[in-house]
């Protein structure tokens, strides 16, 4: 990791109220970037606030935002990213074949009208930097404008993640190979 990870000794009174809050939230945990974030704590503080929102509740169903954050992570490369929220994607009951597809980059077969809204509107977001209307309306149709609205900020927020996970390289658990290409 390119930022050392401080140790509690290590923390200045910011630090420490921040690590306190971040891990008595929903996650019950300081995930690796916030680690990261912790050099810079109002940073952390409201960045894991926004992160918590998104994983805990969003209006989107638990298995199709684990896809936007799949789709998320392969498209930065961002091994970490993928390692985490594949095992996550697996317990919301996402497919496995969806999973793989995404992981290999290819076009998962989705029969879900709602499913295939969200993968349309973050590939092409993510591959394109905008919508078509007619994405935007699929989203809106299937979720409402709440789900666009949070459906890009999802896609925002796990940019985000990548972009720190990479950036500051932030290695997989010991003995954990990555299954997607990338940095």
């Amino acid at each position: 990791m390119r930022v050392p990870t401080l140790e509690r000794d290590q923390m200045d009174a910011a630090q420490r109220a921040a690590y306190d809050a971040t891990a008595a939230g929903k996650r019950g945990r300081m995930a690796p970037p916030h680690m990261a974030w912790l050099h810079s704590p109002e940073f952390l503080d409201r960045a894991q606030r926004l992160g918590e929102f998104i994983r805990f509740d969003t209006c989107l169903p638990p298995p199709l935002l684990e896809m936007a954050i799949l789709i998320t992570g392969r498209h930065w490369g961002s091994h970490y990213e993928w390692y985490a929220h594949r095992k996550l994607a697996e317990t919301a009951g996402l497919d496995g074949k969806i999973i793989d597809a995404i992981r290999d980059g290819r076009t998962p077969e989705l029969a879900d009208s709602g499913a295939r809204a969200i993968y349309d509107y973050a590939t092409t977001l993510l591959r394109t930097r905008t919508v078509s209307q007619a994405q935007h309306d699929a989203v809106v149709k299937a979720f409402g404008n709440r789900g666009v609205v949070e459906l890009a900020g999802t896609v925002g927020y796990y940019s985000l993640v990548s972009f720190t996970l990479n950036a500051f390289d932030i290695p997989l658990p010991a003995g954990e190979k990555s299954e997607i290409p990338g940095p």
